[in-house]
């Protein structure tokens, strides 16, 4: 009886380790797939934003390009010197330095875009199923609208007008905001849509209604009660939408409304490079391009990986 007295109780598992002993780890342990795009995506973040240190030039201060560096073919190639391992631009600028930087931008604004409509969307979601009726319909009908025009035309639109009314001296400064706004306007209603449906079928569950006849605030009851329950598909949307938000900046970019030539992300440095594709300098274009690539691809395996890892139908 003293040694059971005495026992001491055992301890409870931390969050991390009831993870690691989740199906959610094993899943992602025994999926390959998942496995090597999770590696490939931690290398290019990691890299992207440790670019000060790793890159031998820094691409947006100007005063450190030299025109007679200017299209340098890889150092493999004969003409080629170091330290530009993949080459120069037309400009003298390192390629594998444009394209750490331009990855940092084009993560940060894939980062940030998925935020302010990942938050816009959870709002505007919780308050259309929550509340129904007129409400419900005005919002779904203006997110309706939103995804009636492709979403290249929406970003150039709204990239224009922000554009047109920011003073000269912002405008360059302002770009990467503009372009956060720009794609957080369309990609805002799938969110909204995904837990509007979630929070139509929870406020019908009896801890709701219970909540209700005891005088719980609408705000706490969505936020505490109904949003927690409608993660699951938003963490999967947010993945999938991270990808397509780097790919919608490249692409603005790309069309000469995105980021600017002294300040470029990926899409900026294809868009300079492609005007140079014929002329022999194709590794202006072809590195960056399969940056892109890589990242977008490791992204959407990711979540493709975690669509299906989350989806109870196919446990």
């Amino acid at each position: 009886m003293a040694n059971l007295e005495h026992r001491k109780p055992a301890a409870q598992p931390t969050r991390l380790q009831r993870f690691f002993d989740g199906d959610l780890w094993w899943s992602f342990k025994s999926h390959k797939a998942a496995v090597g795009a999770a590696i490939v995506l931690l290398v290019l973040i990691v890299t992207a934003f440790l670019a000060p240190v790793l890159s031998p030039q820094n691409p947006y201060d100007l005063s450190s390009l030299e025109l007679w560096n200017a299209e340098l073919p890889p150092v493999w190639i004969e003409g080629g010197r170091l330290p530009f391992l993949l080459g120069t631009d037309v400009q003298g600028r390192d390629i594998v330095s444009g394209i750490l930087y331009g990855t940092r931008i084009s993560i940060i604004i894939g980062i940030a875009s998925v935020a302010v409509s990942l938050v816009v969307g959870i709002l505007f979601g919780l308050i259309a199923g929550y509340f129904g009726g007129w409400v419900d319909n005005l919002l779904m009908r203006i997110g309706d609208v939103l995804l009636s025009i492709p979403i290249i035309l929406v970003a150039i639109l709204v990239s224009s007008i922000a554009q047109a009314f920011l003073p000269p001296h912002l405008r360059e400064a302002g770009v990467a905001a503009v372009l956060v706004l720009s794609i957080a306007m369309y990609s805002w209603v799938q969110y909204a849509r995904v837990v509007r449906a979630q929070t139509m079928v929870e406020r019908r569950k009896e801890y709701v209604m219970a909540s209700k006849l005891v005088g719980t605030p609408a705000r706490r009851l969505m936020l505490k009660h109904i949003l927690p329950n409608t993660m699951t598909p938003i963490f999967v949307t947010a993945t999938l939408n991270f990808g397509l938000a780097i790919l919608i900046e490249a692409t603005l970019s790309f069309l000469g409304v995105g980021m600017p030539p002294n300040q470029p992300s990926l899409g900026t440095l294809i868009r300079i490079g492609n005007q140079y594709l014929f002329s022999g300098s194709w590794w202006i274009v072809l590195f960056p391009s399969l940056q892109l690539c890589l990242l977008v691809v490791a992204v959407n395996m990711l979540g493709d990986w975690l669509r299906d890892a989350l989806n109870p139908k196919l446990r």
